[in-house]
């Protein structure tokens, strides 16, 4: 039923108006979901990182967006209907995908609001508490570059911002963690 799959960074996995029949969660890496104006101009629409599941669900759809690889990806693919006929054939599986798809809700309206209202370091910071969900490390620490891509900003507006949080020993960084030492300075920095 889920079948591995791998993409290179800048692969294409879906284009905008092809038909989709399969869903996707993503295990590790980052995808870019870009739509194409009538005279041929991109916008971002979404991006995804691991956890986050995408694709047509409940049935078979049309991708309305171009999909792919900003860094090396591995994901899980399913087909919709199956994957469907799964959440509705057990209660509890039901009620994980519905928490699945509220937090990734919840996320896309977060991040909608802080790219319209934040800084760009804002932004990074507001990226990092998130991925701490209410606690002072994350294990292992997250990729200059995916938090540039959740942040919707540079990877090098997003690593000035990590080594002033750094300088200001506000945050650590080692190879096993990131840590963060003042939580509610980190807040009250997201302008």
């Amino acid at each position: 039923m889920l079948i591995p799959q791998r993409l290179s960074s800048k692969d294409i996995l879906a284009r905008q108006g092809e038909p989709s029949h399969n869903c996707w969660l993503v295990i590790d890496g980052a995808l870019r979901v870009e739509t194409y104006g009538l005279e041929g101009q991109r916008q971002q629409v979404a991006q995804h990182g691991p956890g986050e599941f995408f694709g047509a669900y409940p049935a078979a759809s049309v991708h309305r967006a171009e999909i792919s690889a900003l860094l090396d990806c591995q994901l899980l693919c399913a087909e919709a209907t199956k994957i469907a006929e799964l959440v509705a054939g057990n209660v509890q599986i039901a009620a994980g995908m519905a928490r699945l798809l509220a937090r990734q809700l919840d996320r896309a309206l977060d991040r909608m609001v802080t790219r319209m209202t934040y800084s760009a370091a804002g932004r990074v910071y507001a990226e990092l508490i998130a991925l701490a969900d209410g606690r002072d490390t994350i294990a292992p620490p997250p990729r200059v570059t995916t938090l540039a891509l959740g942040a919707n900003t540079t990877r090098e507006t997003a690593s000035r911002a990590i080594a002033a949080l750094i300088r200001r020993g506000i945050i650590s960084r080692d190879d096993d963690r990131l840590t963060i030492h003042a939580p509610r300075m980190l807040a009250e920095m997201i302008c």
